[in-house]
């Protein structure tokens, strides 16, 4: 059984997945690195094995809800580590900063504190680096369909059954903008979806069905 995996959601992301994969693999207190690429259409799937990921290739794309319950359904490990694909900078000691407290048992969730962008500056607690127990996963209903609300769906959660969280600072660790990496109309389109989901799911009841 693995203690800790990571599952990293990743669309089209060729240019950084390799070395978030290889920044994870190198961090001994991680047992096991998912990648799912989540309908891409570039080389994710080739740049994520060759730096030693397992892969889950979803042929649709389900969204970022829908890819990490493909990733939890791939492992039994008790702690999982969420991390975005497109993370710039990435280091060990913020991987071992954000589990650290799960693991000591100090925390049932520890959240990672980036550079704020414009999704963060309207909803503050929004991040893809978190580390959890699995059970509070598995507590979301409808988990595959939140899509790119699953940080509102688990802020939401998290509060309702007064689970233990905290937060970390990960200084220095950035994404690369959405206009940059699918250019500017197809990046701010992308932005505004994503945003439009997250402020979907932050004003509902999680237990509703999508």
């Amino acid at each position: 059984m693995s203690r800790v995996a990571a599952i990293i959601p990743a669309f089209n992301e060729e240019r950084t997945i390799g070395d978030v994969v290889g920044t994870v693999k190198r961090c001994r207190v991680v047992d096991d690195v998912i990648v799912v690429s989540d309908g891409s259409r570039d080389a994710t799937v080739d740049a994520a094995l060759r730096h030693g990921a397992r892969v889950i290739e979803l042929h649709e794309n389900l969204g970022k809800g829908g890819a990490i319950a493909a990733g939890l359904g791939a492992t039994d490990a008790q702690v999982i580590l969420l991390l975005d694909g497109d993370l710039v900078g990435l280091s060990a000691h913020h991987i071992e900063d954000l589990l650290r407290p799960v693991l000591s048992g100090a925390a049932d969730i520890c959240v990672g504190q980036i550079k704020r962008d414009f999704i963060q500056m309207l909803f503050p607690n929004f991040s893809g680096q978190r580390a959890l127990r699995r059970r509070v996963l598995e507590e979301i209903p409808n988990l595959h369909n939140t899509g790119f609300g699953i940080e509102a769906v688990l802020s939401r959660h998290v509060k309702r059954a007064g689970l233990r969280t905290c937060t970390v600072p990960l200084r220095h660790l950035t994404h690369v903008p959405k206009e940059e990496k699918h250019g500017f109309l197809r990046g701010y389109v992308g932005k505004l979806k994503a945003t439009w989901q997250i402020a979907k799911w932050s004003g509902r009841n999680h237990r509703a069905k999508a």
